[in-house]
């Protein structure tokens, strides 16, 4: 039995699992199964207590790789930091990214995750050219956009239940170095970010920012708009070496991120972006996509009790919603130690359970106090589910099964996919 935790560090849960060294490895049948990539989504769609967890971290090679076409063919547990190494000296960066470059293709395509970038280049899954899917009954099936194409949609944002993904070909993106061009600016309240994303949407590929969801008055709202393009020129730049980054050693005190230290944490780095950031920069692609990267174990700083986190999306046309929780974060005293808004745009992915909609996007970590930080998170629910809104599955650890239903009604349509041999904690709370 081996611990296997998610990353927002909940209790640790001593499970079976097995590790294939080979992509040809039958899979084990006598109880319940999930794939496992590298532990970094937040909830439970990454844990089967039930059952046995298929860890897929020994499956890290590249099975075919075309320079000249940028068209990558790899096994499922390589990790992004990985594949960068070999991708970027060729000139060829992963099309889509999360904010850790430490997940694996084959989670990256089983949350359909997503970037910085979604309003031009949509979702992880719009890239996957094919992938190979093991099934229960022993059937490998190459499901593309033009074969099998059902078992496609189903298995992109699938949360792993549609069978085991062996390799995954995607269509890496052509870049001319690995720095990247950067503008940074403030912003005070949610109609300024709003303005600055229409702005930026044809001019820069890449855009993020960072929202004080504790400061209230003249304050409310403010925060640090990031935008970026890949530099067209290898600049020299302070590069951090892959794997390396200042280490959490042990976890902290569950006293240590109350609202007096939250507060003091978005005050600082408010000040410290307004007075020293602000304007162009070249940035080393690492700092830009990965800045928190360079933490090692940065859950640590929640606490033995982990965190929370609540990843959410508004429709364009309900974007009131947004004023009204951080309206409802601020009231509660329970500030996000760390809260990162996105606009996403038009763009559909082929996943049939993604997540994304056109509209802001926000994600918050609130430290668990218990009973008090649940409470906050149901009255979020509520804003989110009258907004015509989505939770993300991949960060959450307490959506209800009637929740789940309201914000994927395609569940209906999904689950005639699943592998009946595949489950998980996160689906067997959500389909009761």
């Amino acid at each position: 039995m081996s611990a296997y935790r998610s990353w927002a560090y909940r209790p640790a849960q001593r499970q079976a699992a097995v590790r294939p060294t080979w992509r040809e490895a039958s899979l084990p049948s006598s109880q319940p199964i999930l794939p496992f990539g590298n532990g970094r989504s937040y909830g439970d769609s990454c844990l089967n207590s039930a059952g046995v967890l298929i860890d897929s971290r020994s499956l890290d090679h590249v099975i075919e790789f075309n320079r000249e076409t940028g068209r990558i063919r790899c096994e499922s547990g390589l990790l992004l930091d990985a594949l960068h190494r070999i991708t970027l000296p060729a000139g060829w960066f992963v099309p889509v990214t999360p904010g850790t470059s430490y997940v694996t293709l084959g989670g990256a395509l089983a949350n359909d995750v997503h970037g910085k970038n979604h309003h031009r280049d949509g979702c992880f899954g719009n890239h996957v050219c094919a992938f190979e899917l093991c099934r229960s009954d022993g059937s490998r099936i190459v499901c593309s956009p033009s074969s099998n194409e059902l078992l496609f949609s189903a298995t992109i944002g699938g949360l792993g239940l549609t069978g085991f993904v062996s390799w995954v070909e995607i269509q890496l993106l052509s870049v001319e170095s690995s720095t990247m061009d950067v503008n940074t600016s403030v912003f005070y309240g949610l109609e300024e970010f709003m303005a600055l994303s229409a702005q930026s949407h044809d001019s820069h590929q890449y855009s993020v920012a960072w929202l004080d969801c504790v400061s209230s008055g003249k304050n409310f709202g403010r925060g640090i708009f990031i935008q970026a393009n890949h530099s067209s020129q290898h600049v020299p730049v302070a590069e951090r070496p892959a794997s390396s980054g200042l280490p959490v050693p042990v976890d902290f005190p569950g006293w240590a991120l109350n609202s007096v230290t939250v507060k003091a944490f978005n005050e600082l780095y408010f000040h410290k972006h307004r007075l020293m950031s602000l304007g162009d920069s070249i940035q080393d692609f690492r700092s830009y996509f990965y800045p928190l990267d360079s933490l090692q174990h940065w859950n640590r700083i929640y606490g033995s009790g982990g965190f929370y986190q609540y990843q959410f999306v508004v429709p364009t046309v309900n974007t009131e919603a947004l004023t009204e929780i951080l309206n409802r974060i601020v009231d509660s005293g329970q500030g996000s130690f760390l809260a990162v808004l996105k606009q996403f745009g038009a763009v559909r992915s082929p996943g049939l359970m993604s997540f994304p909609m056109e509209g802001p996007c926000l994600a918050l970590d609130f430290p668990n106090k218990g009973r008090k930080t649940l409470q906050l998170m149901d009255e979020l629910d509520a804003i989110v589910t009258a907004a015509h809104g989505c939770v993300y599955p991949a960060k959450d650890n307490r959506m209800s099964a009637a929740a789940f239903k309201q914000y994927f009604p395609q569940v209906d349509e999904f689950v005639h996919h699943i592998d009946p041999a595949f489950s998980s904690d996160f689906w067997r709370r959500v389909s009761d």
